[in-house]
């Protein structure tokens, strides 16, 4: 997995996501244990803005 260890604003995001819905729901989320996940999630999400918009996606949102 390409950027491991590193954690850009997309990442953030989500796990942000988690822990808000974790904490409303009475069940935390761990977000270290759905690393590999999150990174095909965020890695997807990424894919297809770069699609729409043409354009490669900044630094910050991209590991």
């Amino acid at each position: 997995m390409s950027g491991a260890g590193q954690r850009d604003y997309l990442d953030k995001a989500l796990d942000a996501v988690e822990k808000k819905v974790g904490t409303a729901s009475g069940h935390p989320m761990d977000s270290n244990k759905m690393r590999g996940t999150n990174e095909k999630i965020t890695d997807k999400i990424r894919g297809y803005l770069e699609k729409v918009t043409g354009k490669k996606a900044p630094a910050k949102f991209s590991n």
